[in-house]
């Protein structure tokens, strides 16, 4: 990336966007996001936690979902996210705003109100903080319901019944599983997320124009790209984190443990375990999400 990249202006924080705007329009884009995109979820954690052969990919894992659990098998898990995601994706744009408003604080002399990108960055990151308290927990039950055997083989009746058990099994401590490696996946992925969002919308606002102002196409347009740019880096965490997470009690130390055995018994191409599932629900998913946020915002700001 050239110098002249890393410190070109890009983008302005629009003064009328309050914490609470934030907050709600990022609840409803979670629940967009939730909603398009679980049935991939499920099959990038399937691949990733199974032993190799299980299945030979995405299509695979719908199909022997479907004949052992019907439709509903593929939104195994989702009570959990979809429950969990309206405070966890409105914590995530609410940290956000707040962490470019951190950047405002720190640089009060500065010449200009538009944001660089390593200025969105650290604000990007900065979201993953807050957010990660309340991820890592949802994400922990959701890995566990989602990698349970089917029928009589089927360990939990649902997010309570896990919760239940995995307090009994080790305390808060069980059902924070994971916490590190959710940071680690989510921090720099969150910073590529809102970085690629943020650049993609200004390179398709018309010269003269205001980003607010795009149509329904380009939203949906950056909103996908900015998924993909997230995933496109967080496939070697979120591997870590599934394996981590889906594991029986005792079976690794921690992250780095995960990490040493994974590369000593499967080798470096492990940890991209998932990366089809993830890139074909990282489009259609987050699309979704950032229309949610844009238009409930709009929906918002016409009414206070």
């Amino acid at each position: 990336m050239s110098d002249f990249a890393e410190t070109e202006p890009i983008q302005k924080i629009a003064p009328q966007t309050s914490a609470v705007k934030s907050f709600l329009s990022g609840g409803f884009g979670g629940i967009a996001a939730v909603l398009v995109g679980h049935p991939f979820d499920l099959a990038k954690v399937r691949i990733q936690t199974s032993a190799n052969g299980t299945y030979t990919g995405t299509l695979d894992v719908f199909k022997k979902t479907l004949k052992a659990d019907g439709f509903r098998g593929l939104y195994r898990g989702m009570a959990t996210p979809l429950v969990g995601v309206t405070p966890i994706f409105a914590v995530s744009f609410w940290a956000y705003d707040l962490g470019k408003k951190i950047v405002y604080a720190a640089t009060p002399s500065r010449a200009s109100q538009d944001l660089t990108i390593p200025e969105l960055a650290f604000a990007g990151f900065f979201s993953a903080v807050p957010t990660t308290l309340l991820m890592s927990p949802s994400e922990r039950i959701k890995v566990v319901l989602q990698t349970q055997g089917s029928g009589a083989n089927k360990l939990y009746n649902g997010p309570v019944d896990v919760v239940r058990a995995l307090y009994k099994e080790g305390g808060l401590a069980s059902i924070f599983r994971g916490t590190g490696a959710t940071l680690l996946r989510d921090g720099p992925g969150s910073a590529a997320y809102f970085v690629a969002y943020e650049l993609i919308k200004k390179g398709l606002t018309p010269a003269g124009g205001d980003a607010s102002d795009l149509n329904l196409l380009t939203v949906l347009f950056a909103g996908g790209m900015a998924g993909v740019a997230m995933w496109t880096i967080a496939i070697p965490p979120d591997v870590l984190k599934s394996r981590l997470q889906s594991a029986p009690a005792g079976t690794y130390k921690g992250t780095g443990d995960v990490l040493r055995i994974l590369l000593k018994t499967e080798g470096p191409q492990a940890l991209f375990k998932g990366l089809g599932p993830a890139m074909l629900r990282a489009f259609p998913a987050n699309a979704a999400c950032f229309l949610g946020v844009e238009y409930s915002l709009r929906a918002m700001n016409m009414v206070w």
